[in-house]
């Protein structure tokens, strides 16, 4: 890894340490605390998506899909979202990054009953592919855009 990836992957984990909601990054997944169950909190988080103009591409309900297969699984689900606009420079830069778009937020229940929202970090997707400076604006506009959009689907 390219020492710029990780000095921006440690600064966007330090900047995540000040947020005013809980929240936990490891190995490029943001996690925030969120402060409604699971049903509100998707149903939040695609209207915020929906508000910054973005597209919902699929929604993927993880615990009803075992349910139909006879398993049980605590609530899990996944909404995938973006635009062309957004992701079309960083695979300008990097087809590969194409396996980790469309952007993916994945809303879920802890053993304890506590609802959490996770997505993959911008900066740190990008240094995966090795995605270069030109689409440094793209990352920090992605980035800015998905704290807001978790922000304000997790918290009261």
């Amino acid at each position: 890894m390219r020492l710029s990836a990780l000095i921006r992957m440690l600064a966007l984990i330090a900047a995540t340490c000040s947020w005013e909601t809980q929240v936990m990054a490891a190995d490029g997944l943001i996690t925030i605390k969120s402060s409604f169950g699971p049903e509100d909190t998707m149903k939040r988080l695609e209207a915020e998506v929906k508000a910054k103009g973005l597209t919902v591409f699929a929604h993927v309900d993880h615990a009803a899909g075992a349910a139909a297969v006879g398993m049980n699984l605590r609530p899990t689900d996944l909404l995938i979202f973006g635009n062309a606009k957004g992701g079309t420079p960083l695979m300008q830069q990097a087809q590969t990054i194409g396996i980790d778009l469309p952007l993916k937020a994945l809303v879920w229940q802890d053993e304890q009953g506590v609802t959490w929202l996770s997505y993959n970090d911008p900066a740190f997707v990008a240094g995966r592919h090795d995605v270069g400076e030109p689409a440094r604006a793209a990352i920090t506009t992605m980035t800015g855009a998905l704290h807001a959009i978790a922000t304000k689907a997790t918290a009261q």
